[in-house]
């Protein structure tokens, strides 16, 4: 049966790195995969997405409305944004952080903290504070791996050698503190998730 994941965020949140450890990780798994990407705009603050479907052999790589198994957001509106493509019975993890788009910087959006937040816990969305964790293991840019973790345990794909992913396709210096998202990750959806609140 194929599987369906969908990734999205903010251009500078390294949404696409994540979506590619995440496709070697199946194919080299032995999964045919598929991935389309996404760029509402390619500088920081435009809304990115990425699509990886997986299976036994997969025809397309769009996912279609209502056909992710799982969304996986690396900021919160864009959860909101995205939701018409879970299916009903689907997963949602979302990273509890914030980033004002350019929409909003603009004025032209509102950023409505407390109903996007009611909405994710109507949702029962896995609430991970990956922004926090990555600046505890010391460098906020691995947020990411923090959220490729996550999903990985959301996806029960723990049988894949993740570590040799990383290891091969993140710059040596930068490796161990990437094996250390990635387990945090993984350990983060194995709390129990909280209810999101409003500062």
């Amino acid at each position: 049966m194929t599987k369906s994941i969908m990734l999205v965020g903010v251009g500078g949140q390294g949404t696409i790195l994540a979506s590619k450890l995440l496709t070697t990780g199946l194919m080299n798994a032995g999964y045919d995969v598929k991935m389309s990407e996404i760029h509402g705009m390619s500088q920081r603050g435009g809304s990115v997405s990425s699509q990886v479907r997986y299976g036994e052999k997969v025809y397309s790589p769009v996912i279609e409305i209502g056909g992710a198994d799982i969304l996986v957001s690396f900021e919160k509106m864009e959860a909101l944004r995205w939701l018409e493509y879970l299916k009903p019975e689907g997963k949602i993890v979302v990273n509890n952080y914030r980033i004002d788009s350019i929409p909003v910087l603009t004025g032209k959006v509102i950023y409505k903290e407390k109903e996007i937040e009611d909405e994710l816990n109507r949702l029962n969305a896995t609430i991970i504070n990956a922004a926090d964790k990555a600046k505890e293991l010391g460098n906020a840019k691995v947020m990411n791996i923090i959220l490729l973790g996550a999903l990985v345990k959301s996806m029960s794909l723990e049988d894949i050698d993740w570590e040799s992913i990383i290891r091969e396709n993140i710059k040596e210096k930068f490796v161990d503190i990437n094996l250390q998202a990635f387990k945090k990750g993984m350990e983060m959806v194995s709390e129990e998730a909280f209810p999101l609140k409003s500062n």
